[in-house]
Parts: structure tokens; sequence; C-alpha cells
């Protein structure tokens, strides 16, 4: 049997940690942004990790599972 294919864009929007948890950028950073604060650009411009409801989707993407 084949090898499982890893889904092309999860593997661009989603990095592994070395303790295995999964890093993610946050949304809402591309465009008009001159509405938003600078403190609310700032936060959004650090990585956060997926949330525990979404982790085995992501898994599934990244075939990690």
């Amino acid at each position: 049997m084949p090898k499982m294919k890893t889904n092309a864009s999860a593997k661009k929007r989603f990095k592994v940690t070395g303790s295995g948890k999964i890093k993610r950028k946050h949304a809402f950073k591309s465009h008009i942004l001159t509405k938003k604060s600078k403190k609310r650009k700032r936060a959004l411009t650090k990585d956060t990790l997926v949330h525990s409801a979404d982790l085995d989707n992501v898994k599934q993407l990244l075939n990690l599972k």
C-alpha cells in the first residue's frame, strides 16, 4: 500500500515543536490593518498553540496519528 500524503496546505501552516505540540500563526494580520490598534497587531504577530479541540483534525492532516 502506498504512503499517505501530508496535506500540503497544512504543512505550510503548522510546525511541530520538540515536545510534540503544534504551533500556528494568528489570523487577521494580513490586510485591513489601519483600523486595528498597535497592541492588537503586535499580539497577532506571536505564534500560539493549536487548541485541543482542533488538535485531532490537524494531526490527521499532517499524518501524525
